[in-house]
């Protein structure tokens, strides 16, 4: 095969008149569309998956790029390229975005397979006509919080992030607010799908809703042949999406999540997966020479492309501590902030928020523990920071690796040290002045760009016990102070937020 035939479809395939002449594009071994379609969907899933169980190791470098191809995500961080790159797909090929690269749609999948597997469930499906009121109804209301701001809204329907959270959760459960969102999500998502295969894509799901006013019009779709359809209904027995209406012998394209089950199930070839536009031609009968598997060969080929083409584009509870074991140390309680923390690479709190979608990868991958979910109802289920288990490392930048919604932008440890999100407030009332007749000097020692300075207590003595002093021009707000003061259950020196980041 040449090297040209692996990335770009031959030239033959997107000919006028080879696409309107009816011949398929698609090898005649309708099988393999549905296997490849599997195999980039379980990449897809697994990577994803991985990346928000935070043990992805070394493919985050290879699969980091995955949430950046996620829809919502891509609106909110202005991404041009991803938003034109899925539209593209979809006008060419239908909603493979819901079958591939959505780990909420390959979720489904696998729970409806799985229902599948009972006996005489196998055939379980039927057309049913668009639930118009429900769908379109959540669509207004999900636009205009994503105008509005509701974020709350948005994060508990957005696809992508609610499967993020459900799996976050379920190995890591943050807090009892966000136990109770992910295991209603995962009820009624499961639910749906054991019982109705994409019902949650089809009458809930908004990004599947905005894709499916292109998909309507997509140039390579399913297509019934009228003349070889014998009406046995196999195909819409098999339509988890259950939009193929055979006795009108139509499809419902805006509904087709291009799964081929039909396809895959026809046994009198009437459902092809072709060029949708113009009259469909009956096939030539092949002459008999040595050249006869070529259109078969060229259909094989094209698909390879395609499926190379959608992969390759994108790539443009512990135990309590203790002093050993003799005495119980507190934990740290959380400050009072005048104004909240936002990550660094996030320009301000507003943008931050107005950006994030919940999906908590931010919080899987934070190998500091300083990111966990907000309990704040205006920006519930969001990130937010705190200094109790950790503090935000100069040299560490995961967080701004991984956002797919531009909410954190990416950023080198080198620029990190330039950001100001925030400034230390030392409480006198508390700090440890004094630990064996020496003054403690904690925060002062292991501030990593010097912002804090030792001071005499008394100014008027220079030989009196020293306490901190912050230098806000310095300050960064990485929270190196506040995680390590030894004051308990409060923290002698904490951390407030800057309404907008500084950079140097």
């Amino acid at each position: 095969m040449p090297a040209t035939g692996i990335f770009f479809l031959p030239l033959k395939v997107w000919h006028p008149a080879y696409l309107t002449s009816g011949q398929q594009i698609i090898p005649k071994d309708n099988n393999m569309l549905k296997k490849t379609r599997i195999v980039l969907a379980a990449v897809f899933f697994i990577a994803i998956s991985l990346l928000f169980l935070g043990i992805s190791g070394e493919l985050t470098k290879w699969f980091g790029w995955m949430p950046k191809l996620q829809f919502l995500p891509a609106v909110l961080a202005v991404n041009i390229g991803v938003v034109v790159l899925l539209v593209l797909l979809t006008l060419v090929f239908g909603r493979i975005y819901c079958s591939v690269i959505c780990p909420m749609g390959v979720y489904q999948d696998i729970v409806s397979w799985l229902s599948g597997q009972r006996k005489g469930k196998k055939m379980r499906f039927k057309f049913q006509k668009e639930m118009k009121w429900l769908r379109y109804g959540i669509w207004v209301l999900f636009v205009i919080a994503l105008i509005a701001g509701v974020q709350v809204f948005v994060a508990l329907l957005a696809p992508y992030s609610a499967y993020g959270r459900m799996l976050r959760t379920a190995v890591a459960p943050a807090s009892v607010g966000t136990v109770i969102v992910a295991a209603v999500t995962f009820l009624v998502v499961t639910i749906l799908a054991w019982i109705g295969g994409r019902t949650y894509c089809n009458a809930v799901c908004p990004v599947g809703t905005t894709l499916s006013f292109l998909s309507r019009f997509a140039l390579l779709r399913p297509v019934i042949d009228t003349e070889k359809c014998k009406s046995c209904h196999v195909c819409e027995k098999k339509c988890k999406a259950s939009c193929i209406d055979i006795d009108n012998k139509k499809i419902d394209y805006s509904r087709c999540v291009d799964c081929f089950n039909c396809l895959d199930n026809c046994k009198f070839g009437a459902m092809k997966y072709r060029f949708a536009y113009g009259k469909a031609a009956a096939p030539a009968a092949p002459k008999a020479t040595s050249e006869a598997p070529k259109t078969t060969d060229e259909g094989r080929r094209a698909f390879i492309a395609t499926a190379a083409l959608t992969t390759t584009a994108a790539t443009l509870g512990a135990q309590p501590a203790g002093d050993g074991g003799l005495a119980t140390i507190l934990d740290k309680k959380v400050p009072e902030r005048t104004t909240p923390l936002t990550p660094f690479g996030s320009d301000s709190v507003k943008d931050f928020y107005n950006r994030c979608t919940a999906c908590q990868l931010c919080v899987s991958n934070c190998p500091n523990n300083v990111l966990r979910p907000s309990m704040d109802l205006a920006h519930f289920m969001q990130p937010e920071m705190g200094y109790e288990s950790g503090y935000c490392r100069p040299e560490c930048v995961k967080c701004s690796e991984v956002c797919p919604a531009g909410a954190i932008k990416p950023l080198t440890p080198q620029e990190k040290t330039t950001f100001h999100i925030g400034t230390a407030t030392v409480d006198r009332s508390l700090c440890v002045v004094e630990r064996d007749g020496v003054s403690c000097g904690n925060c002062a020692r292991h501030c990593p760009v010097g912002a804090i300075v030792m001071v005499p207590k008394d100014p008027n003595d220079p030989a009196s016990l020293k306490i901190p002093a912050v230098d806000e021009s310095r300050c960064i707000g990485c929270g190196a102070c506040e995680n390590l003061c030894p004051s308990r259950p409060y923290s002698a020196i904490h951390v407030n937020g800057l309404q907008v980041h500084i950079k140097e």
